[in-house]
C-alpha cells in the first residue's frame, strides 16, 4: 500500500507575475504566452490569470513566481506557488 504523499505530482508549470495578493493564502498570477496566429501568422502575447495557493503569504504584487498545477485546492485554485 502506497502513501498518498509518495506519489509524484504531475502537472504544468508556469512562470508569471503576481497581480493581486489581497486574499489570505492566495495570490493571482498573470501568465503571458507568446503565440503565433494560426491563419495570419502574426505573433501575439496572450495573458491568463490563475489563482495559486501561497501558504506563508510571502508573495507581493510584482513578484515573478513559478506556479505548479496540483489537484484542486478549492473551487478556483488548482496551482501552488513553488518559486
Amino acid at each position: 500500500m502506497t502513501n498518498s504523499t509518495d506519489k509524484k505530482i504531475v502537472g504544468k508549470t508556469f512562470k508569471g507575475t503576481v497581480v493581486s495578493d489581497k486574499m489570505d493564502k492566495t495570490v493571482v498570477v498573470e501568465v503571458a504566452t507568446f503565440k503565433q496566429h494560426a491563419k495570419y501568422g502574426k505573433f501575439q502575447t496572450r495573458h491568463k490569470k490563475f489563482k495559486a495557493h501561497d501558504e506563508a503569504n510571502t508573495c507581493k504584487v510584482g513578484d515573478v513566481v513559478t506556479i505548479k498545477e496540483v489537484k484542486p485546492i478549492s473551487k478556483d485554485k488548482n496551482f501552488i506557488v513553488i518559486k
